[in-house]
């Protein structure tokens, strides 16, 4: 387990206190910036960070039993999961539709704005009915991660035979 090895390296940077009269041994809980990076099924990724006190590595085990460690420095720990999801920003203003070339992408609002977040598969537009083109020109809203996928899905039957060598 990775996380392991994160706990060994916090469990030796605490400051050991005691003295020869008592026999009961003291931890002093370290403070390290954690970094928490999210990855998202659209490939968004987002991070924070945070001040945790490390008091019991029990309980910072448990905080964060679904996260892999990254890096690990004396000044930082970086955490890193993927969510299941797509991202926040999708949510709020992700559109799909398709470049001037047909590639059918993700977009930083409508589609006429050209902010490319991600980019999928080159599109047979000729394949296409024109109300998809319509619709991919105007842009879809995503709205939900079964949208997305469903999307992705749908437009994959349209998508050009790639050129690789073999």
């Amino acid at each position: 387990m990775r996380i392991l090895a994160c706990f060994m390296f916090l469990f030796f940077s605490f400051v050991w206190k005691g003295s020869a009269e008592r026999s009961i041994q003291e931890y002093q809980p370290v403070e390290t910036k954690v970094i928490l990076q999210r990855e998202y099924l659209d490939g968004e990724l987002s991070e924070e960070k945070v001040m945790e006190v490390i008091g019991s590595m029990a309980q910072f085990q448990k905080k964060y039993r679904e996260w892999q460690i990254v890096e690990q420095t004396k000044e930082h720990l970086v955490l890193h999961k993927f969510e299941n999801d797509i991202s926040p920003l999708l949510k709020a203003n992700g559109y799909f539709g398709m470049t001037e070339d047909g590639t059918l992408s993700i977009f930083n609002g409508k589609p006429e704005y050209e902010k490319v977040i991600h980019t999928f598969f080159q599109l047979d537009v000729g394949k296409l009915e024109a109300y998809q083109q319509e619709e991919l020109q105007q842009g879809i809203p995503i709205i939900s991660k079964e949208q997305f996928t469903n999307l992705i899905k749908e437009y994959r039957v349209y998508s050009m035979p790639s050129n690789s060598a073999h």
